[in-house]
C-alpha cells in the first residue's frame, strides 16, 4: 500500500507545509538496486582502537574513499575499542561534533566497540556500555534517512566484520537503525562474489507465498541461492508464481500437520541432499485481548509461530551442514508487547528465546542462528489496519514511515551470508528505530 503522506511530504509544496506545521518529515529512503556499490562515496574513520586500521583497509577494498577532508560523507565510522574508562568517552564528541553536519542524507554511522562482558575491568565495561546510549541518540538526532548502529566486536573477531560492515554501510540497511550487533570469533568463508554471496546455496523459506516471505525468496535468489518456497496448500497458486519467479521450487505443506517435519526433511534430502539456509518466516495473527481470546486462537498462533520452528529445526538438523544459517522472524511485538496480542507477543518473544538458547549449541556444529524483529512493514496485513492505527505505526519511528518487505529480506540475506559466521545469537530489529520497546 502506498504511503500518501510520505509522497506528499517529498513534494516541494509538501515540504513547506509539513515544516511550517511541525509535522513528521519522512525522507524517501535510499534502497539498494542491483549494480549499486555497497559503499558509495567517502567514509570518515576515527578512533584509536584495535579496529581502525583494519576498517580502513576493508573500506578501501570496497572502493570507498577514507582520505577524510571536509565531506560530505556517506558514512562515519568510529572505533571506540580504545576507550577504557568514562573520561575517554569525550573522544565521541571530538569526532562526531565537527562531522555531524557533513553526513549526507541517508548516511550511515557505525560505532565499533567491545562488549562489556569481554572487557578487562569494570571501568572499561562501563565506558563500553555507554556507547549504546550514544548510538541510539545519534540515530534519532541525525535524521534525513540516516542510520546509526553499534557493533560490539569480540577480541579475536577482527577478521569477521566485513559482511556486517558491508551491510550496515550500504543501502541494504535502509530501515535498520539504533541496533546493537555482536560479532564473535569465527572461521569466516569470504564469498567468491559479494554480489552473489549465496551462489550454490540451498535456502528454505517458509510462508513464501506473499508479503515478507515473497521478498525474502526474491532477495536470496538474487544473491545466488536456490530457494525452496514453502507455504500452506491453500496458497498454492501464489506460491507457485513466486517459485517460478525466483527459479526455485514450490513445496505445499502445512507445518502444523503431525507428519510435516518428516515430509519436509524427506523432500530436502531427496531433492537437494542438504539445506544451507533455513528462514522461519511463516506466521499468523489471531488478535483478541486475553479475556476474550479463545483457546483455539492461543494454540494456533503458538503452534505456527513458535513450536513449528522447533520441530523444523529438529527435523533438518542432520541436513544443515557446517556453515549453515538459521534465521527466524520475530517481531517488535515480542519485545515491547502489544494490546490484543498476548498470543502473538508470547510466540515472538519465544522466537527470541529460541535463538539465544540455541546459538551456543549450534555454534559447536558451525551453524549460526539469529532473528530479525520487524516493526511496521507495509504489507497487505498492515494495509487492512484502521487508518489511525496504521498512521501511528508508520510515524512512531525515527524514519517517520513504514518499512518495506525488502528491508526485512535484505537483513536476512546479510545474516545468511557465508561472511556472517561471527554473527550468531543476535536479534536485529527492522523497525526504523521504533519508539516502542527497547
Amino acid at each position: 500500500m502506498s504511503d500518501r503522506y510520505t509522497s506528499f511530504a517529498n513534494t516541494t509544496a509538501g515540504r513547506t507545509v509539513v515544516k511550517r506545521l511541525g509535522l513528521p518529515e519522512p525522507l524517501r529512503l535510499r534502497r539498494y538496486r542491483p549494480g549499486d556499490p555497497d559503499v558509495d562515496g567517502s567514509v570518515l574513520v576515527g578512533g584509536a582502537g584495535r579496529l581502525a586500521e583494519p576498517v580502513r583497509k576493508l573500506l578501501q577494498t570496497m572502493g570507498a574513499s577514507t582520505e577524510g577532508g571536509e565531506g560530505p560523507y556517506t558514512g562515519l565510522v568510529f572505533d571506540a575499542t580504545g576507550i577504557t574508562d568514562s573520561t575517554g568517552l569525550r573522544a565521541l564528541y571530538d569526532f562526531f561534533h565537527p562531522a555531524a553536519r557533513s553526513l549526507r542524507p541517508c548516511g550511515r554511522v557505525v560505532v565499533l566497540g567491545t562488549a562489556p562482558e569481554d572487557c578487562a575491568n569494570p571501568r572499561e565495561a562501563t565506558a563500553q556500555r555507554a556507547l549504546e546510549g550514544f548510538v541510539r541518540s545519534v540515530a534519532k538526532e541525525f535524521g534525513r534517512g540516516s542510520t546509526a548502529q553499534l557493533v560490539y566486536v569480540a577480541p579475536g573477531a577482527e577478521d569477521a566484520i566485513e559482511s556486517t560492515l558491508r551491510f550496515l554501510l550500504s543501502a541494504k540497511s535502509a530501515y535498520v537503525s539504533g541496533q546493537v550487533i555482536h560479532v564473535g570469533p569465527a572461521a569466516v568463508t569470504t564469498p567468491a562474489s559479494w554480489v552473489r554471496p549465496l551462489e550454490g546455496k540451498v535456502a528454505l523459506v517458509t510462508g513464501a507465498a506473499r508479503g515478507i516471505g515473497e521478498a525474502i525468496a526474491h532477495i536470496l535468489a538474487r544473491d545466488g541461492a536456490h530457494v525452496i518456497c514453502l507455504d500452506v496448500p491453500a496458497a498454492g497458486e501464489p506460491l507457485s508464481a513466486v517459485a517460478n519467479d525466483v527459479r526455485g521450487t514450490a513445496l505445499q505443506l502445512d507445518l502444523t500437520a503431525d507428519d510435516a517435519p518428516q515430509r519436509l526433511a524427506d523432500h530436502v534430502k531427496e531433492r537437494h541432499g542438504r539445506v544451507d539456509i533455513v528462514v522461519h518466516n511463516a506466521g499468523i495473527t489471531r488478535d483478541k485481548t486475553i479475556a476474550r481470546m479463545s483457546s483455539d486462537r492461543w494454540d494456533s498462533v503458538l503452534d505456527i509461530n513458535l513450536s513449528s520452528q522447533e520441530r523444523v529445526n529438529e527435523a533438518l538438523a542432520d541436513l544443515l551442514p557446517a556453515g549453515g544459517r538459521i534465521v527466524a522472524v520475530s517481531s517488535v511485538s515480542g519485545i515491547a508487547g502489544n494490546r490484543g496480542q498476548t498470543n502473538y507477543g508470547t510466540s515472538k518473544a519465544g522466537v527470541i528465546g529460541l535463538v539465544r538458547s540455541n546459538a551456543p549449541v549450534l555454534a559447536a556444529n558451525g551453524v549460526t542462528i539469529n532473528a530479525v524483529a520487524p516493526g511496521f512493514i507495509e504489507t497487505r496485513m498492515t494495509a487492512a489496519m484502521p487508518m489511525m492505527i496504521r498512521e501511528a505505526g508508520r510515524r512512531m519511528n525515527s524514519m517517520s514511515q513504514g518499512g518495506q518487505p525488502v528491508d526485512v529480506a535484505e537483513t536476512i540475506a546479510w545474516l545468511a551470508s557465508p561472511g556472517s559466521a561471527g554473527v550468531t545469537g543476535n536479534v536485529v530489529r527492522v523497525c526504523g528505530q521504533s519508539l516502542l520497546g527497547a
